[in-house]
């Protein structure tokens, strides 16, 4: 079935388990419901760290219910769970955020390119980064969606080396400037802006896009992601 077709089946029909593909209604069974539910977001970072990436909150390694769902979602046209991932992903930008109190916060989502956008029928990340901002306002924190990044066009990163990946990245995105202007001076005012994405590998893709708005005088508190995968360290212990 064709993504938006299989899509628009998951709003009206009983579907697979998007987490452990077993039948039955609903875009996650009762089991994987309550995994995804479960994790909860920690500080992490990958070994080696690239200079100049922001802070980073992970929900949790890329494996499991939380890969599968993420490869639904993002490759196989599941668009529905959206709203799921994005409830995760917003507590993701909690812990981001620390404590304190903010007079409102900036998700800002980085941009999938051109290609991969029309492979996958819509920027997947905005759509995430919409859900995420949605139900940080259902819990009485100001947020909006920021736009500033435009991605440039690249190899796929699929099979690259760690070193390829970082060469890759550095000239991976532009800004457009009056999306720009706009967060800074919402930055002025008190909000606080966070990058999100959903599987970060080796860190490059978050220090570029962060490097580019830092250039545009864009300030990034930190970085807030789904899944890392291969090997992240958090406060305790490695995320494998």
């Amino acid at each position: 079935m064709l993504p938006c077709l299989r899509a628009l089946a998951d709003l009206v029909l009983p579907v697979h388990c998007a987490g452990c593909g077993t039948g039955g209604e609903g875009m996650l069974c009762a089991s994987c419901r309550r995994a995804l539910s479960a994790a909860r977001p920690r500080p992490a970072e990958p070994v080696p760290r690239p200079a100049g990436m922001p802070q980073t909150a992970a929900l949790g390694p890329y494996s499991g219910t939380l890969r599968s769902v993420l490869l639904e979602y993002k490759e196989r046209g599941r668009h529905p769970i959206a709203g799921l991932l994005g409830e995760r992903l917003a507590e993701a930008v909690v812990s981001a955020l620390g404590p304190g109190v903010v007079a409102g916060v900036l998700v800002i989502p980085v941009p999938a390119r051109a290609e991969a956008a029309r492979r996958r029928h819509g920027d997947h990340m905005g759509r995430l980064a919409r859900c995420a901002a949605a139900a940080l306002r259902q819990r009485g924190i100001a947020c909006r969606v920021a736009m500033p990044l435009r991605a440039l066009p690249r190899r796929d990163s699929a099979g690259m080396t760690e070193m390829e990946r970082r060469v890759a990245a550095r000239d991976s995105f532009s800004v457009f400037p009056g999306a720009a202007r706009a967060v800074n001076r919402a930055a002025a005012g008190g909000a606080v802006a966070i990058l999100v994405d959903d599987i970060v590998t080796t860190g490059s893709t978050l220090a570029a896009a962060a490097a580019t708005l830092r250039r545009a005088g864009v300030p990034i508190a930190g970085a807030a992601v789904l899944a890392v995968t291969r090997r992240w360290r958090s406060s305790r212990t490695v995320i494998v």
